[in-house]
């Protein structure tokens, strides 16, 4: 049997949009946001959709849109 891995599957990719600004937010979750690649309200990124993007956005769902 093959050992499938989380990151070689394939997953598919979500879209995230920064809506808010991470401004007066725990200074973590400013972080979250940069480390998803988000650089400015409005911004889209795709990223691979695994385990540990989602845990990421869902730490900062108040302040992004994700769709796909």
């Amino acid at each position: 049997m093959v050992n499938e891995r989380t990151d070689s599957k394939n997953t598919g990719t979500v879209t995230v949009t920064l809506l808010r600004s991470p401004t007066g937010f725990d200074r973590k979750q400013a972080i979250v946001v940069r480390s998803l690649g988000l650089r400015r309200i409005r911004h889209t990124v795709e990223i691979k959709d695994t385990p540990a993007t989602r845990g990421m956005i869902h730490k900062v769902r108040h302040l992004v849109d994700v769709s796909g």
